[in-house]
């Protein structure tokens, strides 16, 4: 006959019936219930090639967030970059500025002076002076690596001032542009090595390009095509300038991301400075 004890009572009285199994089958019970919970529970154990990937994925995804233009070609190109980004569009396919100032317009538009030019000769003579005596001196080891690249012009100013000097014009004192940016130059190469680079970059290349179209056209207006010394170079200038990159490549590797951008932060000061030395060849 069935028993008529609820089940709650037999679960009961189970519960107070001791039963001991033998050794050998508590612990089989033991661990078929072992190996059944673990088989429930869900474990993924990443591969170490997932792994690897998801670590080169991040590094990936990093370096192209950081990444600066002109930078795969060296930091010359990012200073060239930002550079390019501040001429007008007259003056560089690139450009971005708006033209604000007469000398920031067409050169074939401009209306100089030989008194005029005579000061922006001597406002740039005292710059380059200025800028040669530094690396020379060489507060900061990196600038040793300036000295002599064959962009100096200091010495072919002073033969052109000359030659002025012989067709009876007076030669005048420096300016206040100049003298200003003269002094500047000395308060930050003792200071601001990564500032100071990015001035000694931007007037000299400035000068070897833009620069030479300049004093080409103006020669042309005022000085019946006379071809003036600061315009010419002692070897191929292509040359001289590959030489120069590649030493302010070689020190700009030692700078960290903060000194680069820096540097780049520098570069709408020298223009302006710059702008107001070639403004005077309009007074």
């Amino acid at each position: 006959m069935a028993s008529l004890t609820p089940v709650s009572q037999s679960q009961l009285l189970f519960n107070k019936t001791q039963f001991k199994l033998p050794p050998n089958l508590r612990s089989g019970l033991l661990l078929n219930k072992f190996s059944v919970s673990f088989r429930r529970m869900s474990f993924r154990v990443p591969t170490k090639a997932a792994a690897t990937s998801g670590v080169v994925s991040a590094t990936t995804a990093e370096k192209a967030k950081k990444r600066y233009p002109g930078e795969a070609k060296g930091f010359v190109e990012e200073m060239r970059f930002v550079a390019m980004k501040l001429h007008t569009r007259d003056q560089a396919k690139e450009g971005e500025k708006e033209v604000k100032e007469p000398q920031e317009g067409p050169v074939a538009k401009w209306e100089p002076t030989v008194d005029g030019y005579l000061k922006f000769l001597v406002d740039s003579k005292l710059v380059y002076d200025t800028l040669e005596e530094i690396v020379e001196k060489s507060p900061f080891p990196s600038y040793a690596e300036f000295r002599n690249t064959g962009l100096e012009r200091s010495e072919k100013l002073a033969k052109d001032l000359e030659w002025f000097k012989e067709q009876g014009y007076a030669i005048p004192e420096p300016s206040t542009p100049g003298v200003t940016y003269a002094e500047y130059l000395k308060e930050l190469s003792e200071k601001d090595p990564q500032a100071f680079i990015c001035h000694f970059y931007n007037i000299y290349f400035a000068h070897s390009a833009g620069g030479r179209m300049i004093g080409k056209k103006v020669a042309e207006m005022i000085l019946d095509k006379k071809d003036l010394e600061f315009y010419k170079w002692d070897g191929e200038l292509p040359q001289l300038l590959q030489n120069v990159r590649e030493k302010l490549n070689k020190v700009a590797e030692s700078w960290t991301r903060e000194e680069k951008n820096h540097c780049l932060e520098e570069t709408e000061k020298s223009f302006k400075h710059s702008g107001e030395i070639l403004r005077l060849i309009l007074s």
